[in-house]
């Protein structure tokens, strides 16, 4: 509040007191979308959170119903975990570094553990099309491998690449651009991107090419034994390309198709908007192909259902008899199927 006095006269005083008046804070300017930044990042962001919720969900289903418990689908356990990981830690890393800002030690514990388990799930894609390729195509050698083998692969390998890549990290300085600062400017000099990066992106790369080899000679199989079946020659190549679409998420093929981009114009926005989409997702598609679409999975669910239901109408004492003993065939075939088709 300002004061002046009013005279006798009805005039005002020529002084106004102003000693109890305070500025008024002005709010701080709101930032500006940046849409090349930001949208990516909030597509990574939504992404990774729907990828994380399906597979947690998916990891469940297999772990917890006895019925699908076979090496087939241990090996999707531990991609699916490798999947997990990577999200949380996404998440984990870009809120830290939003809000509290990361600490040294905090950064380069946080960013080689999230490299690691992205190089996991690399390795893991391997050891999805190494199980596909023994047992589409070295058929009597299948039984070679077993699932400790399998996770040598897809948990160790990864440690040696990591480690090299941990131990070259400080030595060599990275690259950042600090002419054009943005609001996600990245204080954690290990996030930033430098050649060094490649000690991990070189054999992750690696990996896609060599199931890429295995995808075109198990297509190549595939599409021969079709052909001697005997069919249409349309619907051979109908049947292969579903075969084809089905393993590409799991081999993780889509990755060779935005391993690079252009990086400057409306292009490059097109490219890293498109390869969050598919990046972000490709946890979720993955669960969504091999969990939730299984007919084998489907039928377990629906079978376990149907008993809880039976079980409950027991207990009332409204049991329908014929329903209830093709429920328990169909139970005793799913015990069979899953060691059947491996």
């Amino acid at each position: 509040n300002a004061t002046r006095f009013c005279n006798v006269d009805g005039t005002w005083d020529n002084y106004t007191d102003y000693d109890r008046c305070e500025h008024l804070e002005q709010p701080p300017p709101l930032p500006s979308f940046e849409p090349e930044i930001e949208l990516p990042t909030l597509i990574y962001f939504v992404g990774y959170s729907i990828s994380l919720a399906a597979l947690v969900l998916a990891v469940a289903v297999l772990v917890y119903f006895k019925d699908l418990r076979c090496l087939r689908n241990t090996i999707h356990v531990n991609l699916f975990l490798t999947y997990i990981m990577s999200s949380s830690l996404w998440i984990l890393i870009l809120s830290l570094q939003i809000t509290v800002k990361l600490e040294v030690a905090g950064c380069i514990f946080l960013v080689t553990l999230f490299h690691y388990f992205s190089t996991t799930n690399f390795f893991w894609m391997l050891v999805e099309g190494l199980y596909l390729y023994m047992l589409v195509v070295q058929t009597f050698s299948g039984d070679t491998l077993r699932f400790r083998k399998y996770a040598i692969i897809g948990w160790g390998g990864p440690l040696i690449f990591v480690g090299a890549w941990a131990i070259a990290k400080p030595f060599f300085g990275s690259v950042s651009n600090l002419e054009h600062p943005s609001k996600l400017e990245i204080e954690c000099s290990w996030m930033r991107e430098s050649h060094i990066d490649w000690i991990i992106q070189g054999p992750s790369c690696a990996v896609l090419v060599i199931n890429l080899i295995f995808l075109l000679r198990i297509m190549w199989v595939l599409i021969t034994k079709l052909r001697s079946a005997n069919t249409v020659e349309t619907r051979q190549y109908r049947k292969a390309s579903k075969a084809l679409l089905v393993l590409i998420p799991l081999l993780g093929i889509t990755y060779l198709i935005v391993i690079y981009g252009p990086v400057e114009g409306v292009g490059s926005h097109i490219f890293a908007i498109t390869r969050a989409i598919l990046l972000s997702t490709q946890g979720f598609v993955v669960s969504l192909l091999y969990c939730f679409l299984n007919s084998e999975v489907r039928q377990t669910l629906r079978h376990h259902f149907y008993r809880w239901r039976d079980e409950r109408n027991i207990l009332s004492g409204k049991v329908n008899n014929h329903h209830r003993r093709t429920v328990e065939y169909s139970i005793v075939t799913m015990k069979h199927s899953c060691v059947l088709r491996d």
